[in-house]
C-alpha cells in the first residue's frame, strides 16, 4: 500500500527529500535513526558486510518501497542503506510518524499491515535461497513473480541485483539464465525474462 495511501497529512507536510548518487549511502549501520524512508526514485541497497569483507544484501528496494520501517522502534540503524542507482529518498521524521501512531489508529493499522506483507515477502525469499539448485531456485523465482499475464517478468535493477537477492553469484546466475535459454524455457530482452508458452519452469 502506498505511504499516501495511510501516512496522515501532518507527517508528509514534516517529510524532507533527498538526492543520492549511485553508491553513496544514505545510512550506516549503527547510526542514530531519522525516520521512515520511502524511495521516490531509483533503487536502494539494504546489506551487511560480514566478518570477512563480504557483502550480504538484505534486500534491494525500489520506487514506491519503504525503508528501515524497524528503525522507527530503535535508536540506531541495523544494517547499510547505500543507493544502488541514482535515487530520490524521502524521509518522514520519526517523531513525526510515532505521533501520528498514536493519534491514528487506522494509520498503525495500515503500517501494521505493511510490516504483515512485508514478513511474507521475507518468508518467500528464504523459501527460495533454501533451494539448492540454481537452475530450481531461478526457475521457482520466475514463476512467483510473473506478470498478470503468466509469463512476464520485470526485472527490477539489474542481473547483479538479481543475483545477490537469490544468494548466487553473478557468473552462476548468467549460467542459469544462459541455460534456461538455450533449452527454450525462457528468453531474456532488456529488463525483462519472457517464460515461453509450452514450457513449465
Amino acid at each position: 500500500m502506498p505511504v499516501k495511501d495511510w501516512l496522515p497529512a501532518a507527517v508528509w507536510s514534516a517529510a524532507v527529500d533527498r538526492k543520492l548518487n549511485a553508491g553513496e549511502p544514505l545510512f550506516h549501520l549503527g547510526d542514530k535513526t531519522a525516520g521512515l524512508y520511502e524511495v521516490i526514485a531509483g533503487r536502494l541497497r539494504l546489506m551487511r558486510v560480514d566478518r570477512s569483507g563480504h557483502e550480504i544484501v538484505l534486500y534491494v528496494a525500489g520506487e514506491g518501497e519503504t525503508i528501515a520501517e524497524a528503525s522507527l522502534f530503535s535508536p540506531a540503524y541495523h544494517c547499510d542503506a547505500i543507493a544502488a542507482s541514482d535515487a530520490v529518498v524521502r524521509v518522514y521524521p520519526k517523531a513525526a510518524v510515532l505521533a501520528a501512531f498514536a493519534k491514528d489508529p487506522k494509520a498503525a493499522q495500515a503500517f501494521a499491515a505493511t510490516l504483515a506483507r512485508q514478513v511474507m515477502n521475507l518468508r518467500t525469499r528464504l523459501e527460495l535461497r533454501n533451494i539448492r539448485s540454481a537452475r530450481e531456485r531461478v526457475r521457482h523465482f520466475l514463476a512467483l513473480n510473473a506478470s498478470a499475464d503468466g509469463r512476464t517478468v520485470e526485472l527490477r535493477g539489474t542481473v547483479k541485483d538479481l543475483a545477490n537477492e537469490l544468494g548466487l553469484t553473478h557468473e552462476a546466475l548468467y549460467r542459469t539464465l544462459a541455460a534456461l535459454e538455450r533449452s527454450g524455457e525462457i528468453k531474456r530482452t532488456r529488463g525483462k525474462i519472457t517464460l515461453l508458452r509450452g514450457r513449465r519452469l
